[in-house]
């Protein structure tokens, strides 16, 4: 009877423990009705300082709306999401009594909120606390992530294009050891996320096209995977396809809310194939390297990797990669070439010079990037350091 399985796609689709995205509404009132659907009377919020210093930005726009309902800010997240800036906010929403989190902000702020969440169900209270609940530690001192009954949970305000509220993983940087680390537990992933356009209006646009790239790098990325399936594919392709037109649009017109809303669904639907299982390949693994030790914007580190990924892997996908030319528009241009034109129209690094990586590191990145999983899961097989190398010649 298996044998009737042999050519059947298998796998499995990973459904998030997300009960809601609001999009199209001002994020302040939107997150007043989640509150109320919550029963949530005590909200903290965490952010940065560059969003806590606007006169009337996203956050204190969402500080009015809450009106007694806040209970306070941690203002101070940093790029990367370094565990120090995690115990920090941890111990203030805890000393706050809060009843729901709520991360204002990009990928940063929302990989350390989600992060918290952790700590406060645990009652981790140091840095070095959170060491045995981490992704690859030893299994000697590993410990499983147990939440308690009605674990206090996150809704996010999203102000980049990043997507992170739409996995269970925290990317947190262990500044020890300048490694980009991961904390994973399915009610980690926000209980809300609201997708208002307007809350990216005062963010930089470096920032919001670099993480616009990111999320183009979720949709090439998830689509040449090799656990990709009929499921994920439409997705990543609908990201895509949404993205390359919207961002363009949005550095023309940059007061556009209907171009800034495609490409917060682009960014949705390219990242669900990656949280759903299809995962991503060498230009997320090489990025965590470039970011976590050598302080690449999270953003950048795709810019950069991404076109050089694609003509590396060409031999063994092109038949993927001439799918990914057509959701951008251009079938008959090679992928890598469409990647970095877009890169280029949006005035974002496009080599590992731009962003002052030297070739004296390509031996240091390429041991480092072994250690990540995407690089052994990139389509085609990555054995060693060396062809890490390879690579980094290529985004040279």
């Amino acid at each position: 009877m298996n044998n009737h399985y042999a050519n059947l796609p298998s796998g499995r689709f990973t459904v998030q423990a997300q009960e809601a995205i609001v999009f199209g509404q001002p994020a302040g009132s939107a997150l007043l009705a989640e509150a109320d659907r919550y029963g949530a009377k005590r909200v903290f919020i965490i952010s940065t300082r560059s969003l806590s210093r606007l006169e009337n930005g996203p956050l204190q726009r969402i500080v009015k709306a809450l009106g007694p309902r806040h209970v306070g800010t941690y203002p101070a997240v940093h790029a990367h999401s370094p565990r120090e800036d995690v115990i920090a906010a941890a111990a203030a929403a805890r000393a706050a009594g809060a009843d729901l989190l709520v991360a204002v902000g990009g990928g940063s702020v929302i990989d350390a909120t989600k992060a918290v969440q952790m700590c406060l169900w645990l009652g981790l209270e140091s840095v070095e606390a959170m060491e045995p609940y981490r992704g690859g530690v030893a299994a000697d001192i590993r410990r499983q992530i147990e939440p308690p009954d009605n674990p206090i949970r996150m809704v996010t305000v999203s102000t980049t294009l990043s997507a992170s509220e739409f996995t269970p993983t925290s990317g947190v940087t262990d500044t020890k050891t300048q490694a980009k680390q991961s904390f994973s537990y399915r009610l980690l992933v926000p209980r809300s996320v609201i997708l208002d356009p307007a809350a990216t209006l005062d963010t930089p646009e470096w920032l919001l096209f670099s993480t616009g790239i990111r999320s183009v790098d979720h949709a090439v990325e998830s689509y040449c995977s090799p656990l990709a399936n009929p499921a994920t594919e439409a997705l990543s392709l609908q990201g895509l396809r949404l993205l390359s037109l919207a961002l363009p649009r949005i550095k023309a017109e940059p007061q556009n809310l209907k171009a800034r809303l495609d490409a917060q669904f682009g960014m949705w639907q390219a990242i669900t194939p990656a949280a759903a299982g299809a995962g991503s390949g060498a230009s997320h693994g090489i990025g965590y390297v470039l970011g976590a030790t050598f302080g690449v914007a999270h953003g950048h580190t795709s810019c950069v990797m991404l076109p050089a990924v694609l003509r590396w892997n060409a031999a063994v996908n092109g038949e993927r990669q001439q799918a990914l030319s057509e959701a951008m528009g251009s079938p008959q241009k090679k992928a890598a070439d469409l990647v970095a034109r877009l890169v280029a129209v949006l005035d974002q690094p496009g080599s590992l010079r731009a962003v002052n990586i030297k070739r004296e590191n390509f031996e240091e990145i390429a041991e480092r990037a072994m250690t990540y999983g995407p690089v052994r899961m990139n389509p085609r097989p990555i054995k060693g350091p060396a062809e890490v190398k390879e690579i980094l010649e290529l985004a040279w």
